[in-house]
């Protein structure tokens, strides 16, 4: 089938450079704007360079509670006024924490940007941390642990962090443990906060209807009194590699099957995502083609990379039926091995092009915007240009990736399973399978 000839003369859309600014305050903390004319509304947030693995031993869960305490309210406001302020001038907001990063943002006019910071400020601040509230939250996130427990997708997820970093603080859970979360005090959230929220560890971003100055101004006001030392570094993240499952009597079997990846300061980031897209990025990938649309053996199959700033993993999810699973895993390690051995230049042209489109159609909200050059300007110190993150995907070549894709796969694996998964190949016969020598470190773990 012929495809329609492109306009080849369009060029990638990209801000003009002088539209996004930064100004760093004196306690460290770096203010980030960009304007963008046409829009009314704007995005804005708080991103901290601290979350579950800034976490110490007995802490599992706190980055977490505390990010949920922070809407609980404040000496100013209650739980309730915090949000109807925002909603009442049609915004919403929200937050969230994942391992290396919490964030706090809120979207709303424009002409609204002082009530969003004035907000902002007064939750981190000046939050109440009441006992009652706390009682109450604890019990929402005990909920929420329940509810990950109960769902084999996601909690095979967390097990495949706990296991590939053999329980080092970064593949803790970010929930933490019933244990953890019903042992935490408005004192050891006053003390995480106060350790950890700090001005060099902090960005404060907002994209679309935003003038750079006015939000530096408010910022500088009302952010003032975050320290101006640098947090303590996090527990150094070294990939082992093991096996765990769960066996539990469910209709399918749940796997992930990973390997050491890189972070993204690492100059194979971009190379190993390539990677990850031609064999299971897309439909026309080749874990999709082969185990779903050809043999049927399951209904969701993908590859993911996950850098982070010092490590990263590279994995394939998929679920089968216990009666399926002797053929699929056979089946999705030999893709494995050939997407990596023998990959081809078209299929390196095609997923280099579906990553920058799906980096540049993310790049159309504001909301995106806000969120990458906060995560840019805690990594790298500044906001990468979107030619040059083109220009670097442009640049990767099927040597690059048959280089990448061999040195990922003689790690050891890491794998983890929930379900009917008590005949599933254990990590050895992986290895095998794959022509790798090198069993993971970690032993197996079976829990019924």
């Amino acid at each position: 089938m012929n495809a329609p000839p492109r306009n080849k003369d369009l060029k990638f859309g990209a801000p003009r450079q002088e539209a996004v600014r930064i100004t760093t305050l004196p306690n460290g903390l770096r203010v980030v704007t960009e304007t963008i004319p046409q829009l009314a509304t704007a995005s804005l947030g708080v991103w901290i360079g601290a979350g579950a693995r800034h976490e110490r031993d007995g802490e599992q869960g706190l980055a977490h509670l505390l990010e949920h305490m922070a809407f609980k309210g404040t000496r100013r406001r209650s739980a309730l006024e915090i949000v109807a302020e925002i909603e009442a001038v049609g915004g919403d907001l929200n937050a969230e924490t994942s391992v290396e990063r919490t964030s706090y943002y809120v979207r709303l006019l424009g002409e609204d940007v002082p009530l969003a910071l004035d907000i902002l400020s007064d939750i981190l601040t000046e939050p109440a941390f009441d006992k009652g509230e706390l009682r109450r939250e604890k019990g929402v996130v005990l909920q929420e642990i329940g509810a990950c427990e109960d769902t084999p997708d996601e909690i095979v997820f967390d097990m495949f962090m706990e296991t590939a970093y053999g329980g080092a603080p970064i593949g803790r859970r970010i929930l933490g443990t019933p244990k953890t979360v019903r042992a935490q005090t408005p004192e050891s959230m006053r003390g995480f906060l106060e350790r950890q929220y700090r001005g060099p560890d902090m960005v404060v971003a907002a994209a679309g209807a935003v003038d750079h100055d006015a939000v530096v101004d408010e910022v500088s006001r009302r952010f003032a009194k975050f320290g101006g030392e640098v947090a303590p570094e996090p527990v150094a993240g070294i990939y082992s590699g093991g096996d765990q499952r769960k066996i539990r009597k469910l209709e399918q079997a749940h796997m992930v099957v990973g390997f050491a990846g890189a972070s993204f300061n690492h100059p194979d980031h971009y190379a190993l995502h390539v990677f990850s897209n031609l064999l299971g990025g897309g439909m026309s990938s080749r874990l999709f083609q082969e185990i779903r649309e050809k043999r049927g053996l399951c209904y969701e199959i993908y590859s993911f990379h996950q850098p982070f700033s010092d490590t990263g993993t590279f994995a394939v999810y998929g679920g089968t039926g216990e009666d399926k699973l002797a053929e699929f895993m056979p089946v999705m390690l030999d893709c494995l091995r050939e997407a990596a051995e023998r990959p081809t230049e078209e299929e390196v042209v095609r997923a280099k092009q579906q990553i920058k489109v799906s980096l540049l159609m993310g790049l159309e909200s504001s909301a995106r915007r806000a969120e990458q050059m906060a995560r840019h300007v805690l990594a790298f110190g500044r906001v990468m240009p979107r030619e040059e993150i083109v220009a670097a995907i442009e640049a990767i070549t099927l040597d690059d990736v048959k280089r990448v894709a061999a040195a990922t796969l003689a790690s050891a694996p890491t794998v983890t399973a929930v379900g009917p998964v008590r005949k599933l190949m254990d990590t050895s016969r992986i290895a095998a399978h794959l022509g790798s020598a090198k069993p993971s470190v970690g032993s197996a773990k079976t829990a019924s």
